[in-house]
Parts: structure tokens; sequence; C-alpha cells
């Protein structure tokens, strides 16, 4: 006998498959990543990630308009100075370039969310995430005068339009700074999108080629995480809760599904997932080969990430998105 419920019924029709579909990814869902360096009529395309640039100020405002139009309803800026040094200046300085950039995004569409990644990996001349003990080549950052210079960064893009500070550096206690600084200067209102599990990842590698942020020595282990290690995740979101995050954050993203369901399972903040550009790129290459369908397999991996429980996806594919969702 054959069962009275056959599930190939509802597949039956595109129209009916639609009707019937549990997860829907659609335009709002979409952060589009961008890399401001100074200049004018800048636009080098990264080598490692096909169609990706870095952008002057110029070059990002026309991006953002074209995102805006075609409906995503955020950027995330990402900056890579002039100059470097061990103070980071460029990060938190009031004319720093993630800060023009968003004061220029913010004067031409004023309705684009503009996200500022709050990291000094870009900003240091050792490029780690913060202060460094003399002498130690080993890359292990002193987190508390870090946070100083985290909380001033914060404040200073907030000052200069972002609507929502982002903190990656994954320091012990940064959202609580961030949270501090922002408050006494005068930004309540101003929500916390913090990096809560960020792993030690191999995924990362063409985003410091476009970010120019590649450790000179040693590495980030000693302060973003393990991959190996998932309780340590729902630690790190139950620690930033704690301190004031509005939104938590999976990066990577595809590797770490099971930790973007974890994380959604124990809390009830929007939560994010950043698809990284080692990801991006490995798609891409294998499009450009012809070994893939780029659209179908960029489709079916954001609707993964959507089904593991991801409220927002930071891609670099947000464009092409939503070009085929229209």
């Amino acid at each position: 006998m054959f069962p009275t419920h056959r599930p190939r019924r509802l597949r039956t029709h595109p129209q009916l498959r639609r009707m019937v579909r549990e997860t829907v990814l659609t335009t709002n869902d979409l952060i589009y990543p961008l890399f401001a360096v100074p200049g004018e009529g800048i636009a080098n395309e990264v080598k490692s990630m096909p169609g990706v640039y870095q952008l002057s100020v110029d070059k990002i405002v026309e991006e953002a308009k074209e995102v805006y139009d075609l409906g995503i309803p955020a950027i995330i800026l990402f900056g890579i100075p002039a100059d470097k040094d061990t103070d980071a200046t460029g990060a938190w300085h009031n004319c720093g370039i993630v800060q023009k950039a968003a004061t220029a995004v913010k004067a031409a569409v004023p309705d684009l969310i503009v996200i500022a990644d709050t990291c000094l990996c870009e900003y240091t001349s050792h490029g780690h995430c913060g202060y460094l003990q003399v002498g130690d080549l080993t890359g292990r950052v002193l987190n508390d005068p870090t946070l100083e210079l985290l909380k001033k960064t914060a404040v200073s893009q907030a000052k200069a339009g972002a609507d929502i500070i982002a903190p990656s550096g994954m320091m012990d206690g940064f959202v609580a700074a961030i949270r501090t600084g922002l408050d006494e200067a005068g930004f309540q209102d101003t929500p916390i999108l913090s990096y809560a599990a960020k792993y030690a990842s191999a995924y990362y590698g063409p985003f410091r080629d476009a970010a120019d942020s590649t450790p000179q020595f040693g590495d980030r282990r000693t302060y973003q995480m393990d991959p190996g290690n998932s309780r340590e995740a729902i630690k790190e979101i139950e620690l930033d809760i704690a301190e004031g995050a509005d939104m938590l954050m999976v990066k990577p993203a595809l590797a770490y599904m099971d930790i973007i369901w974890r994380v959604k399972e124990a809390s009830n903040l929007p939560v994010a997932a950043y698809n990284v550009s080692g990801e991006y790129s490995m798609v891409k290459a294998a499009a450009l080969n012809g070994w893939i369908d780029e659209q179908r397999v960029v489709m079916e991996t954001l609707t993964g990430f959507k089904r593991a429980g991801a409220d927002l996806i930071l891609t670099y594919h947000a464009k092409d998105t939503a070009r085929w969702l229209s």
C-alpha cells in the first residue's frame, strides 16, 4: 500500500512550490560590504575577489545609490587608510576614511543604513586588532588599552553619521566599552551589531587583500575563536547581550551554520551571518571556470543561511542577489 500522503504532490508546479516554501530570501535580508580608500575616482578591483573593489569616497557614494535603488537596506563600510601606525589613528580620527565615507553616503542617500565596521587591524602598522606589548611578536593584543581605542573609534563613527556600530575585534568587554562611549557622547539610540562569534578562519584570506590587513607577524588566534568550539560561541553571545549588544553576528557563515542555529536558539536578538570573502571567491572562481551555476549556488547558499536562523546576511553577492530576486 502506498501512503495516503505523498510529499511530491506539493512539488508538482513552480507556483505551488513557491506557496509552500518555508524559507524565503528577500532583499531586506542583505547587507553589502564596501571598502573605502583615500583619493578620488579610484576603483581598484581586488584580484582575489572578482567584482569587488577598493573605492574612493565619490565611488562609494555611487555604489551606495545603486545599492539603495536595488532595494538593499544597508551597507557596511571598511576603511583602508593612507597611513598606519601603532595607535590605529586612522580608525578613530574624525577625518578617517570610514568617517568621510559615512558622512558622504548619508548626505547622498539618507535612507540607506550605514554600518561602520569598528576594528583596528586595517589601521595598525602591524595588522593586529589593537595595542601590542612592546617587543611581543606573537600577536597577543593588550585587551583593556585596546578597549579605549575602540570606544574612541565608535564615537567618531557615530558622529560622522554611522547608523550602526559593528565591533569586530573580539576583545573581552568591547560591547560594554563601546556602549558606554556611545551613551556618554549622546548616541544612546545607536545600536551595536556585535561580531559576537568570530572564528580564526582561513576563509578570510581574500578580505585581507581587500582591506590590506594581513598581520605582519603572529596570527589572531589569541583573540578570535577556535573553529572547533561551539559552546564557546554561546558564552560569547551571552556576554555581549549582557553588555548591551542589539544584534549578533556569526562569522564566517558557510562552515558555521550550526553556530548560526545555536545562536538563534539561544537569543531573541536579530542574528547576522557574514558570507565572507573566501566563500565568495570560491564561488566566483568555480563560476568563472564554468564548473557551477553561480546564480543557483549563491541563492541556495544564502537561503541556507536563512534556514539556519540568520535574519541578516552580509554578502559580496548582495547586488547580484537583489537583481535575481527582482
